[in-house]
């Protein structure tokens, strides 16, 4: 949620770096750390140390360490959907029940997954 400094030189670096915007100014010679090891807030959220920062183009959340693992698994779960859905829509379908997926679409996209299972078993 803080200023970066020489934003055009960063963007090209071709990192994922997230900023509240970009700003000249610097803190002198060195950043100086006052602590570590502690909660923070940042963005609006409290960042306490071990939590995991998961970031895309669409922002950044912070995950604590406990509950990666299902989140992990739900997030595979929801991008299969999102692939399932999108196929759907590009193919003619409309969106009202199909997003979120609804039980009328449940049957089909459970054989879509499965079909999905399939090919990725043949390519491996």
């Amino acid at each position: 949620d803080g200023g970066l400094r020489d934003s055009a030189a960063v963007a090209a670096l071709d990192l994922p770096v997230y900023h509240g915007g970009a700003h000249p100014s610097v803190l002198g010679r060195r950043h100086v750390p006052w602590d570590s090891g502690v909660p923070v807030a940042c963005g609006g959220a409290l960042v306490q140390p071990g939590d995991l920062l998961v970031g895309d183009a669409d922002g950044v959340v912070v995950v604590p360490p406990e509950l990666a693992a299902q989140l992990v698994a739900d997030c595979r779960e929801q991008e299969l959907q999102e692939r399932f859905i999108t196929e759907q829509v590009t193919a003619g379908q409309s969106v009202d029940g199909l997003y979120p997926l609804g039980p009328n679409w449940r049957e089909p996209y459970e054989r879509w997954r499965k079909e999905q299972q399939q090919h990725q078993g043949d390519d491996a």
